[in-house]
């Protein structure tokens, strides 16, 4: 007679959570304030804001955006807010910094959403694989926002965890 196949993972109680399934699916790109610079040195207010004005924003629609300069130059604080202004109409996402900045700040948006409240006592495993890459900041963010109310924290996967933090008793 076989014996039954019973699922260890499955019966242990685990809530796994993969920050993958927040993972945002918009295109990201890279608004390099290098080319609104005269000769490579310096922005020209009256330049930029011409540009501004007359430039077509509709190719950011929906689009994550990091706003960089490429170039060791000073840019004042005015131009990426004036840049910003144009793009958060149209853009799903605007972040001064590089797009692993960006990357943090599309998931610490889906994370706000997240009511961590459901893990209250849980024993919970922060998925550690997935198919896109989720920044460490992440994990950090995650640990953070989970350890005032779990039982228990681990990262990897149900059958192969890391333990992380347990609630004294």
């Amino acid at each position: 007679m076989a014996e039954e196949i019973i699922n260890r993972v499955a019966a242990s109680g685990l809530v796994s959570l993969d920050l993958e399934e927040y993972y945002h699916p918009g295109e990201r790109v890279v608004y390099d304030l290098k080319d609104n610079l005269f000769m490579n040195m310096i922005l020209k207010e009256k330049d930029f804001r011409t540009f501004l004005k007359e430039h077509d924003w509709s190719a950011y629609e929906g689009k994550n955006v990091a706003i960089t300069c490429s170039e060791d130059v000073i840019i004042p604080t005015w131009a990426y807010m004036l840049l910003t202004l144009k793009l958060e109409p149209v853009a799903n996402c605007v972040v001064k910094g590089s797009l692993k900045e960006l990357e943090v700040k599309l998931y610490q948006e889906a994370l706000l959403k997240l009511d961590f409240k459901q893990y209250r006592d849980a024993r919970v495993v922060v998925k550690g694989c997935s198919k896109v890459e989720v920044p460490a900041e992440v994990y950090v963010e995650v640990s953070r926002k989970l350890q005032p109310v779990v039982k228990s924290l681990m990262f990897g996967e149900p059958c192969s965890t890391v333990p992380l933090y347990k609630k004294p008793r």
